[in-house]
């Protein structure tokens, strides 16, 4: 899920850290209007750190691998803190261990970011229909998982295959493509599962942590 250096042209680079210093700036503009965001600045270091290790989680899905994201837990236990907390993984991700890339830091933000902020809001729409209980927060961690998953390969998908380099085969790059998306309907299981659970756990032992 991502996308290294010299595979997108520099225009589309561009697009994505004009995007992503948008989402940035509506992201910590609505976390100074929370009461007291510093308070949450511990739990958002904490989140940072698991994300920035799971892309080293890798799960074989025959012929290919996928690895956790972890973008729908980010969104639903940090709400608007997500989007900065995913953008700085990203960056030492990419200055550390070469994966993905600084030319499309700006694009793989938004890519796993955005996502991750839509399944904060579809999480605390747990709320509306009455008391939250553990299995309605469950419910929801999964849903949001989901969401934010489908949505970042979504995103993968469109982008490489309109900008597939001109020097690879088209063909095989868009079956290559096609075949890692399909990989990931796992994956979305997998951490859709993981989710509800973590959720309906912190729903019961600490409800403050999870966004609200």
């Amino acid at each position: 899920m991502h996308i290294a250096d010299g595979v997108l042209p520099a225009s589309v680079c561009v697009a994505g850290y004009a995007a992503t210093a948008a989402v940035t700036w509506y992201s910590i503009h609505k976390i100074k209007q929370e009461g007291n965001p510093e308070e949450n600045i511990p739990k958002a270091s904490l989140l940072t750190s698991a994300f920035f290790v799971a892309s080293w989680i890798h799960i074989p899905i025959p012929p290919t691998s996928v690895h956790l994201l972890l973008n729908g837990l980010t969104g639903a236990v940090l709400g608007y803190f997500a989007f900065p907390a995913i953008l700085i993984g990203l960056f030492f991700q990419a200055i550390m261990f070469q994966h993905g890339g600084l030319t499309t830091l700006g694009v793989n933000a938004i890519i796993i970011g955005l996502p991750a902020l839509i399944a904060g809001h579809v999480f605390r729409l747990r709320g509306v229909t009455g008391n939250i209980t553990r299995l309605k927060t469950g419910v929801f961690g999964f849903i949001a998982s989901l969401c934010a998953i489908g949505i970042s390969v979504g995103l993968f998908t469109v982008i490489l295959i309109n900008f597939i380099p001109a020097d690879l085969d088209a063909d095989e790059e868009r079956h290559a493509i096609l075949v890692l998306a399909l990989a990931h309907v796992f994956l979305i299981l997998i951490e859709g599962t993981m989710t509800a659970f973590i959720t309906s756990f912190l729903q019961k032992v600490k409800p403050g942590l999870l966004s609200r």
